[in-house]
């Protein structure tokens, strides 16, 4: 019998956009440098990139709601 495991992409629909692999890779790069709460991840995120959605700066409420929007898409 064949052993059933999760492969890292195997729930994925389609490939990220760029956009997308640069939010990513930003905030590994936060949480990596022991960055752990919201109000300091936004900040990492208004300094470093990329930058928010439509222009205008990073927020709070506008981090959770690009990160459910992203999660609904995949």
């Amino acid at each position: 019998m064949q052993e059933r495991y999760l492969t890292v992409h195997q729930t994925r629909r389609r490939e990220p956009t760029g956009y997308e692999d640069l939010l990513g890779d930003s905030i590994e790069r936060a949480f990596a440098s022991g960055i752990a709460d919201l109000a300091a991840l936004v900040a990492h995120l208004n300094r470093t990139g990329p930058g928010f959605p439509g222009g205008g700066a990073w927020t709070e409420e506008g981090y959770q709601a690009e990160v459910a929007r992203l999660a609904a898409e995949c």
